[in-house]
């Protein structure tokens, strides 16, 4: 297979869902021959084309079943590595049905790419099967030829434990995924899909406000002090704009973002991604709110004391030691949500809690506690 360079210099590497296509392609072609073969190739939806050693042949009287090993290039993929198999056999019922075999995942929960009850291979992969299927039935001149195809990942039950999969309500292995057919390397693209499908299950349980925090920090913090379920919240790691994008294009009007105050500060400087290599100014936000209350040179002073910190929580120490937590707090907290609902173009209102070590509050927004009430509800379903 040749390597394919992204804009980075780091390799791309496929998907599993190019992995699901030309494994069963390979399985159909020596369900037809009759003869072995060793390397098939597709062409990805994105443009390139994906040619894979075929392995672990098996013939069973009418299937054929083999494998391809995932390459997920320089991206750090859970799957990469992992063996993708699929098992093609003829059917007496027109068209090709696709089923999850051992490791792919079963949809619980409504508001993914495929309804309750069907294997977790979505709509992408689904169809470059099926077009490659039936462009190898054409070559034969066995068009409309009936054909079930079982797609297995053997480790993914494990696999699925190291993903957002449980948290979605996808129960008993990995997805098969993927829109271009090329995975691309420390994609944020790849991250924000994620964090959209996250807000589609909160929306299709019916909840009225989106409950987010950045990680499982904030997630232990709503468990321990206001025993949240996780399963309530959407993580959406440093993606803090393009979350709150997400949401309102998903419908959302009401957020509660809750989080730690070392992520949090940066949003109340308008930082629209809170990783550091998009820059800090942590302590530069916080003595800047100092400077509301404290004038002249004891205002300095503190404002020094509190560049020199290296974590927020230091900096916590002193403003409180210093009296000023009861006001410095609140004006946080506030710019913190003006920020956020400017990021939605004034189309959300948005609550925030803010933590800090040892999950002590620190400071909440006027109905941050009436938005954690509703997205604590039982889901709408259940009120039926």
């Amino acid at each position: 297979m040749k390597d394919i360079e992204g804009e980075n210099g780091l390799r791309h590497g496929f998907t599993t869902g190019s992995c699901a296509a030309v494994t069963s392609k390979a399985a159909l072609i020596m369900l037809l021959t009759g003869e072995d073969i060793h390397n098939a190739g597709i062409v990805t939806p994105k443009g390139p084309v994906y040619n894979a050693e075929i392995l672990d042949i098996k013939r069973s009287g009418a299937s054929v079943g083999c494998s391809v090993i995932k390459d997920g290039g320089d991206d750090p993929d859970i799957t990469d590595g992992c063996r993708i198999y699929a098992t093609v056999r003829f059917s007496c019922e027109p068209g090709i049905r696709i089923r999850g075999g051992e490791g792919v995942g079963t949809v619980t929960k409504p508001g993914l790419d495929q309804p309750v009850g069907e294997a977790a291979i979505n709509s992408v992969p689904r169809k470059m099967i099926r077009d490659n299927l039936e462009e190898v039935l054409e070559s034969f001149g066995r068009q409309g030829q009936g054909l079930e195809v079982t797609i297995s990942v053997p480790a993914g039950k494990e696999l699925a434990k190291k993903t957002f999969n449980p948290r979605l309500g996808i129960e008993g292995g990995i997805s098969i995924l993927g829109t271009t057919g090329i995975v691309d390397p420390m994609s944020d693209a790849a991250v924000i899909d994620t964090i959209r499908v996250q807000i589609r299950v909160q929306k299709a349980r019916g909840k009225e406000v989106l409950l987010v925090s950045p990680g499982n920090y904030g997630l232990a913090f709503l468990k321990q002090n206001y025993s949240i379920d996780e399963n309530d919240a959407v993580l959406c790691s440093n993606f803090v704009y393009d979350t709150v994008k997400a949401a309102r294009e998903e419908g959302f009007s009401k957020m509660l973002f809750v989080g730690h105050l070392g992520k949090l500060v940066k949003v109340a400087g308008g930082i629209k991604n809170t990783h550091s290599s998009y820059g800090d100014r942590r302590m530069e936000i916080l003595s800047e709110l100092i400077s509301e209350f404290i004038p002249g040179d004891p205002g300095k002073d503190i404002q020094k004391r509190i560049l020199d910190c290296v974590m927020t929580d230091e900096a916590v120490r002193i403003i409180d030691s210093e009296g000023f937590g009861d006001k410095v707090f609140p004006l946080l907290a506030s710019r913190i949500k003006k920020v956020m609902e400017d990021f939605s173009g004034g189309q959300m209102s948005i609550e925030t809690i803010v933590f800090s070590n040892d999950y002590k509050e620190l400071v909440r927004t006027d109905r941050s506690l009436e938005y954690l009430r509703l997205c604590s509800r039982k889901d709408a379903s259940e009120d039926l």
